[in-house]
Order: structure tokens, then C-alpha cells, then sequence
């Protein structure tokens, strides 16, 4: 076994490679960029070596740095994590001309693998059933376009050379093809450095099903059984459950054989994973192989009690299979659940800044959490926004859904704009609870799942009462005058304060008046007793007539987080937004929802548009974002052209609405 490794990535996952490292008695060494230097990721390891001064991605792809360091260091082997380097030949061939091992498989099988079009014609010679479609290597955007009407529409548009829902597009009318197929190619060149397609058949109601591979040097072959990630938003992954909903031993076995055999036919050694498109009547298609170990591998460590990395690291030690296909247990049932620093009511956009609050879900031997960031660290737009993976286990199916609710009703953050509460509602869904998943479950329970919500009253009530609290709190003990604190005291009688907060479109007043026993809220004519106590992290007990609740309450500017019962209500206070009318979009033009880079501008200056009409393409986070159009008008000018860099609040776009 190795003394010391590399890990040539960053965040969660190499976080996730030094606790296994460190259990097995493996010195680690990671690596970082300037931005990373204070990362937890280098904080956990044992030795850490700067590879760069670009502040971005680009130290994480040099090579010759990265193997620089871990001569340096004297690492023996360099295990890549996933993105980055660990689907690169040029890598895995470097490192055996320095002599290190590459903890992933041999550099013929990724070049196998790594272009889709090529994936699938070795799949087809191998008798794995695959996805009909345009696999060739003509990319003239003409035939591009003849293909897809001969397959008909609707059609999917993918990029050959990644994954990860970059570069790939639903196309349901011929008129949209030639648009989609531009934006793919500038998302594949930009993620990947490949602009090619392919264009595949779309599946309706399809699921996503992948099966967990290994093989060894020794010629042995098994796999680890079934994750369903169906469940995913603009083609990404956020939700995993292992094993699928509803699957049969027979096709179980069917299906684990077929991945196998995509294994065996590229020599496959280490771990891997090969993905299946599946029709509602079970019949399925090989999409592609992932060569490296996957974000979603924890739910198959929780059903087998394995430790993937363990395996990766005595393969590439040159052992044998720890466990043959028959003695690989298989118990209860796992989920995964992507907790990321985005905007589901904004279309997922990604959020930035400082988690100035994480506090995480009780752990233990059914609930882990796997993060590559702590309280205090910041989400950039240099990388993915993940916070963390929340994985939970139950004896069955229904019980793991009760601890996946429970666990994401523990979540507190704030500082960036986060998708717990939009997680709670997902797994809460008649459609999820009951596994009728497929890739389109969140479009077709948009109803359900974006619908708008109020607070409950008690989390207005909650507000008011963490107010007086927090002022209460704020007394300075040694006060030289009666009437410097803030405990509520006058002198003819009660003290009263009214609150004005809002929420949306809504605004509602608290009257807080001292009371005997505490205080009593006045909320929209009545009245009730109340009574708490708030500590320094914004936990609240607290007391409304006769009920008795804890929740959070945390400050963000003139904002006020609640988490009341697996929920988190953002409430404001109306006082200290000067002009507020209730709208949400500020009238004349529109600015930049987050750092990034300009496209392509979509609209011509003085010509009308409609309410969502795309007027710019905005790169942020290796994917594009749409800006679009907030209600009919015209655009008076553009402040931004193609390729410029823009900070999150630039102005983009002069905008001027149409009367009505």
C-alpha cells in the first residue's frame, strides 16, 4: 500500500480522499490555488503545496505542476477526485512516465470513454444497447440539423467530450435547433476545451440509472448495484437514492451484466461508473461511462458499508478486488441530496459569498454529511457552488425519506442563497415519496415545488419577539442612566414597538408591548402572550400562549432568516427599505445577477420584447445564464458587449417598459 498521495483536486472530494487516507495510516498532500490557500481541503491534510498564482480553476489543469509537487513531496501515487484531471489521458500517461501511479483507470480506457460518439459505437460492437442517435464525427451544423429530423424531434443535444448536463439541450422544434446547438458548442468548448455533439433520440419520462463498476489489474470484474439520479435541474444531478425505485432482481441483473461487459471491453481497471437512459417500460440504453469515481458514490458506500476511495487506493496498489460479485452485500436503502449555493426560485442561478452561518444536521452511522467548506469560508464564482452532500440510510425506502426531511430541517445557512428549503419540498412531493421519479419530475411538479409561499405566523411573531430579545440582550450591564437600556421599562406604563416586516409582495405589522411575564404581540388585531429566551447564535425558545417552539432566528442586513419547522422564511424589515411599493424589479434597467462573462447579446436596441425574452447570455460557474426580458418594453442600449467580465449589481442593459 502507498505511504503517501496526492490529490490533485479540491473541496468536498478531497476532503472525502484524507479521511480515507488518513484512516488507512496514508500521508496526504494537497494542492491548491491562490484562492483555495485557506480552504478546508488544505487545512485537513497533512502537507499542502501551492500550484499557482491564477486565483481559478487553471492551477488544478497544469500538469506539469501538479506532478512538480508531487515529486516534490515524494507522494507515490495521485489520486485526481472527479473534474479537473480525472477523465484526462494526458495525465494518467504523465503520471506513469514519472513514475507515480494514477489512481483511476489506464489512460486507453478514459480515451475510450471520453468521447461519447466514440463510447458508443464500442458499446454497440460490444452488444450493449445504446440510445438511437447521430454518434459521427461531421459536425457541419447543416447535417447536425438532418440528423435530428431523421431521428425526430424531440431531439437532445450533447456534448461528446463531458457530462454534467454542460453543453447539452432539449430541442423540441426544428426552429430551435440551429440556437441550441450555438449554445452547447460555446458551453462544451468553454468546460472542455471540444465543441463537438452528438444528437440523440429524447426518451419521455426517461430515468437516469448507473451502476457502480470495478475492476482490478487481475482481470476481475464486479459492480456495486444501481444509483437513480433522475432527479435533476437544468440536466445536473441534485438528488441520488440507491437502490432505484421499483427495480426488479431480473432487471438488475440485466442491467448490472450490461455494465460489466462496457467495463471488461475497454480493460477497465479501478472505479467507474456506467450510465443507463431507461424507458418507463424498463427497456434501456447505455449514455456513457464515467471514468472516475462519482460525486453520488457515498449512497453506495451507505446500502454496502464499503469505502469506494479504500478500493481505489489497493487496486491502484495493485491488489485484487477486495470482495467477489456474490459477497457484496446489499442493505436498506440510501439518499443523497446536493445542497448547493443557488436560486431555485431564479432558475437555479448560483449565489456567491460568505457562509456567515453552517451549522450542519446531526451526524452518525445513517446520516453523514460530506463538505469541502466550513462557517466563515466562501462560495466564488471560480468553482462548482456545492456546500455539501447530505446522505442519508434507512432499513427501507420510506425510512430513509424520513431521515433525509429530518436531517435538511437541521440546516441553518445564511449568507448566500441556498436550496435546502427547495430539497424539503422535493423530497416532500406525493410524486418522489411514492418513486414515480424521472428526469422531468421538477418541471412537471413545478405547481407543488415553486408555488408562492407566506410565513406562518409564528414566524412573523418570531421575528418581533427575537427583536425585543436581541435589544434586550444588547443592555450594557454597567448602563449609568435609566434610560439607556432597551429592556422595555417607561415609566407610565407599557412600552410599545411596532415592526413593520415583509415578505415578497406582503407586509405585515407586529405591535410588541412589555407585558408582566414578558411581552404581548399584537399581530393583524390579535393578541397573544409571548415569552423566550435567544442566545448569541440566534437560537430561540419561545413562547406563544400556550405552545412552545424552538427555531433560529438570524440577522442578514436589514433581513431576518427564520427556520421554523424545516423551513427558512427571509422577512424584512419595511422600515429600512426607503420607496419599498412591493414590486421585485427595480425600474430602468437590469443588472447582473453574479460575476461572469458576457456571451452573446440577444435583442436589438429600440425593437419591443416580450416578458422573458433572453436579451444577453451570461457565463457564470461554467454554465450559461439567460437575462432576460422582466416585463414588455425595449431595450435602450447595452453597457456590455461580448466578452466582457462583469461583478455581481452591474448594470447590463438600459430598459425601458412598455406602457401599458
Amino acid at each position: 500500500m502507498f505511504e503517501k498521495i496526492l490529490i490533485a483536486n479540491r473541496g468536498e472530494i478531497a476532503c472525502r480522499v484524507i479521511r480515507t487516507a488518513r484512516a488507512l495510516g496514508i500521508w496526504a498532500v494537497a494542492v491548491h490555488s491562490d484562492a483555495d490557500r485557506d480552504a478546508r481541503h488544505v487545512r485537513m491534510a497533512d502537507q499542502a503545496v501551492a500550484i499557482g498564482t491564477d486565483a481559478a480553476r487553471r492551477p488544478y489543469l497544469d500538469i506539469g505542476a501538479i506532478l512538480d509537487a508531487a515529486r516534490r513531496t515524494g507522494a507515490q501515487a495521485i489520486h485526481p477526485g472527479y473534474g479537473f484531471l480525472s477523465e484526462n489521458a494526458e495525465f494518467a500517461d504523465a503520471c506513469a512516465r514519472s513514475g507515480i501511479a494514477f489512481i483511476g483507470p489506464p489512460a486507453e480506457a478514459i480515451r475510450a470513454m471520453g468521447s461519447k460518439d466514440a463510447a458508443k459505437a464500442m458499446m454497440e460492437r460490444a452488444g450493449v444497447p445504446v440510445t438511437p442517435g447521430y454518434h459521427g464525427a461531421d459536425q457541419d451544423a447543416a447535417l447536425l440539423a438532418e440528423q435530428a429530423a431523421r431521428i425526430g424531434y424531440p431531439v437532445l443535444i450533447k456534448a461528446s467530450a463531458g457530462g454534467g448536463g454542460k453543453g447539452m439541450r432539449r430541442v423540441d422544434r426544428p426552429a430551435d435547433f440551429a440556437g441550441a446547438l450555438a449554445s452547447c458548442r460555446r458551453e462544451a468548448a468553454a468546460a472542455f476545451g471540444d465543441d463537438r455533439v452528438l444528437v440523440e433520440k429524447y426518451i419521455e419520462r426517461p430515468r437516469h440509472i448507473e451502476f457502480q463498476v470495478f475492476g482490478d489489474s487481475h482481470g476481475n470484474y464486479v459492480h456495486l448495484f444501481e444509483r437513480d439520479c433522475s432527479v435533476q435541474r437544468r440536466h445536473q444531478k441534485i438528488l441520488e437514492e440507491a437502490p432505484a425505485p421499483g427495480m426488479t432482481a431480473q432487471r438488475r441483473a440485466s442491467m448490472g451484466h450490461a455494465a460489466v461487459e462496457a467495463a471488461r471491453a475497454v480493460g477497465y481497471v479501478g472505479a467507474g461508473t456506467v450510465e443507463f437512459i431507461v424507458r418507463p417500460d424498463g427497456e434501456f440504453y447505455f449514455m456513457e461511462m464515467n471514468t472516475r469515481l462519482q460525486v453520488e458514490h457515498p449512497v453506495t458506500e451507505m446500502i454496502t458499508g464499503l469505502d469506494l476511495v479504500e478500493w481505489q487506493l489497493r487496486i491502484a496498489a495493485g491488489q485484487a478486488l477486495p470482495l467477489p460479485q456474490e459477497a457484496i452485500p446489499l442493505r436498506g436503502h440510501a439518499l443523497e441530496a446536493r445542497i448547493y449555493a443557488e436560486d431555485p426560485d431564479k432558475d437555479f442561478l448560483p449565489s456567491t459569498g460568505m457562509l456567515r452561518r453552517l451549522a450542519e444536521p446531526r451526524t452518525g452511522p445513517d446520516v453523514r454529511v460530506d463538505s469541502g467548506v466550513e462557517q466563515g469560508d466562501a462560495i466564488t464564482p471560480h468553482y462548482d457552488p456545492m456546500i455539501a452532500k447530505l446522505i442519508v440510510r434507512g432499513d427501507d425506502r420510506p425510512q430513509a425519506l424520513a431521515r433525509m426531511r429530518q436531517a435538511l430541517a437541521q440546516y441553518r445557512i445564511a449568507g448566500v442563497a441556498n436550496n435546502v428549503d427547495f430539497l424539503s419540498r422535493l423530497v416532500a412531493t406525493p410524486a418522489f415519496a411514492q418513486g414515480d421519479i424521472d428526469t422531468g419530475l421538477i418541471e412537471r411538479e413545478a405547481a407543488l415545488l415553486f408555488a408562492p409561499r407566506q410565513p406562518p405566523e409564528e414566524a412573523w411573531l418570531a421575528v418581533a419577539l427575537a427583536e425585543v430579545l436581541r435589544a434586550r440582550a444588547a443592555a450594557s450591564p454597567l448602563r449609568r442612566s435609566p434610560w439607556e437600556p432597551h429592556d422595555g421599562w417607561r415609566l407610565n406604563g407599557p412600552a410599545e414597538r411596532r415592526m413593520r416586516l415583509r415578505h415578497g409582495g406582503s407586509e405585515r405589522a407586529v405591535l410588541v408591548r412589555t407585558a408582566e411575564a414578558g411581552y404581548e404581540l399584537e399581530l393583524d388585531g390579535r393578541t397573544i402572550a409571548a415569552r423566550g429566551e435567544l442566545d448569541s447564535q440566534g437560537e430561540l425558545s419561545a413562547t406563544l400562549g400556550a405552545d412552545t417552539f424552538r427555531t433560529t432566528v438570524l440577522a442578514e442586513g436589514s433581513d431576518r432568516l427564520v427556520f421554523l419547522a424545516g423551513r427558512t422564511w427571509r422577512l424584512a424589515d419595511a422600515e429600512s427599505l426607503p420607496g419599498w411599493t412591493g414590486g421585485d424589479e427595480a425600474p430602468g434597467g437590469l443588472s447582473a445577477p453574479m460575476p461572469g462573462k458576457v456571451l452573446a447579446v440577444l435583442a436589438e436596441p429600440g425593437r419591443l420584447v416580450e416578458p422573458g425574452q433572453p436579451l444577453l447570455i451570461l457565463e457564470a460557474m461554467k454554465m450559461e445564464h439567460a437575462v432576460a426580458a422582466p416585463r414588455r418594453g425595449k431595450v435602450v442600449a447595452f453597457r456590455v458587449a461580448p466578452g466582457d467580465l462583469v461583478a455581481e449589481g452591474d448594470e447590463l442593459v438600459d430598459f425601458e417598459t412598455e406602457p401599458a
